[in-house]
């Protein structure tokens, strides 16, 4: 072979090796993500969840609001992954942290109403976690009971300090831990902000304050505005502590630590199903495994937390858990996790405890909520006892501008203003919607069904929670009625 034939051999050699290579790229890419992801779950991580308490998804930086200090949390989500379409199913503190747990909603957990406990029988994360190596940890506000269902490894209260509305997180025991952990943990860190009480905000201004149409009609209102402020004020303090847990984490542990940040509910539609209730922020980093500054508009829910974190350490969950792992969605593939989100209320067992539940369906675009003890309805719900039929009746009286049915165009419509549910075009939707909602309710052993007409009034055993017939701090009883609800006009929950 001459010169000039081994130029043209390794010429032609050389375009081969660069077409093969460029033919495979994107293949090898998707390989080396896959590597790197099998790195990042073998050994298990790590994993932090940091809950806030009583926050609306639309008051932080990273979701549109320039008018709050959320640095810490647009931090995570330059770093992490963004969710669009998170949820909780209901917006309450209890019935909301019980699903986080468990996997399960709030009506097959047996948490469905405030103050109220999980079934004895469902096997929560401290269970599933511990069975799968992980040492799990409650640092902060609890809120869910019985013990013998949340046996934490470690759990450490919130901690008094000065000159604040709140208690704080037991920032000490989380560094002193971070420092000697020993084994991959699961650590909640529960905190009690921004929740009222708020800080005291003097001569605050509407122009500081980012109100939506659910709530800018209260421009004016100085009350409001001062509350709102307060409320402000309180999320600030509450980025402080995220700001200082984050310096720990990148103090103590490595790249291989799962971190998510979320809020159990929002406050301006605390015990509604609208979606200022039950969506929440949600925000995860996770190092060479999550795509900094990456958003998923994928429907996610409280109930798939702990699938996904039972699928890191490398199990699937058990059938009976509702929710589904969203990993894939933290390794970038953008996959459907849920079809649907749903919703529940119980306005019973809270301060102005009234008769008036709701149940709520949802896919990315349109949204169903039946109020079941409607004005429209009520006449069919009464009973025939009196004692009775007098807290069905103000129960629909408390609420009487919901109706029975609503229906919302999410897409066009988000702050849910303008109810479609008698728009005959979009009856179909709504009847897939209703048919999928009640087919859900059943299999979660719900008190309701689709009959008009069944209106269980419940209460927990004992003396443990606010009672139809008796007064609490917020709304009195009438004499004549006081004290009237026997055992038998009640459904009794006997685990409550």
């Amino acid at each position: 072979m001459n010169k000039k034939q081994q130029v043209l051999l390794v010429l032609g050699f050389s375009v081969l090796v660069l077409t093969s290579c460029i033919g495979n790229k994107g293949r090898e890419h998707k390989d080396l993500a896959k590597v790197e992801s099998e790195t990042q779950t073998n050994p298990s991580p790590n994993i932090i969840f940091y809950l806030a308490d009583d926050q609306d998804v639309y008051d932080y930086g990273c979701y549109g609001n320039d008018k709050v200090n959320t640095a810490a949390v647009d931090r995570l989500a330059n770093e992490g992954m963004l969710f669009t379409n998170a949820f909780t199913g209901q917006a309450i503190c209890a019935p909301s942290r019980s699903q986080l747990f468990t996997g399960k909603y709030p009506l097959k957990n047996g948490c469905f109403a405030n103050h109220t406990a999980t079934k004895p029988d469902v096997k929560s994360v401290t269970s599933h976690m511990k069975d799968l190596g992980y040492e799990v940890v409650l640092a902060g506000k609890s809120h869910v009971k019985p013990e013998s269902v949340y046996q934490w490894d470690k759990e450490w209260e919130p901690v008094p300090k000065k000159d604040v509305p709140r208690d704080y997180i037991p920032l000490d025991s989380i560094e002193a831990y971070f420092k000697t952990s020993k084994k991959p943990f699961c650590m909640f860190i529960t905190s009690k902000y921004p929740h009222g009480k708020y800080f005291d905000v003097e001569n605050p201004n509407a122009n500081d304050i980012k109100f939506y149409p659910f709530n800018e009609h209260k421009k004016n209102d100085k009350a409001y505005v001062k509350a709102k402020a307060g409320y402000y004020r309180s999320i600030e303090e509450d980025n402080t502590q995220i700001e200082k847990v984050l310096d720990l984490v990148d103090t103590y542990l490595d790249d291989n630590t799962l971190f998510i940040y979320s809020a159990d509910h929002g406050v301006s539609g605390k015990f509604t199903v609208k979606d200022i209730g039950l969506k929440v922020p949600f925000v995860a980093r996770w190092p060479k495994v999550i795509k900094p500054g990456s958003t998923s508009n994928q429907l996610i829910h409280y109930t798939d937390v702990l699938p996904t974190f039972m699928a890191i350490a490398g199990r699937q969950a058990p059938n009976d858990i509702d929710g589904n792992s969203f990993l894939p969605l933290l390794q970038g593939e953008d996959v459907e996790v849920n079809k649907y989100v749903y919703g529940v209320r119980t306005n019973q067992n809270i301060l102005n405890s009234e008769v008036f539940p709701s149940r709520m369906i949802r896919d990315k675009r349109y949204k169903y909520i039946r109020n079941f003890n409607s004005i429209e309805v009520v006449n069919q719900n009464l009973t025939g006892k009196a004692n009775v039929d007098y807290f069905i009746k103000r129960g629909a009286n408390a609420h009487k501008n919901e109706p029975l049915e609503e229906l919302y165009d999410l897409q066009n419509d988000p702050f849910e203003q303008n109810n479609l549910a008698k728009n005959p075009e979009l009856n179909s939707i709504k009847e897939n919607l209703k048919k999928a909602m009640f087919s859900w309710m059943k299999s979660q052993g719900d008190i309701l069904n689709e009959t008009i007409g069944n209106m269980p009034i419940i209460t927990p055993k004992g003396n443990k929670g606010f009672k139809l017939d008796q007064d609490t701090p917020t709304r009195t009883i009438p004499d004549a009625v006081k004290n009237t609800l026997t055992k038998g006009d009640y459904i009794v929950i006997e685990h409550w």
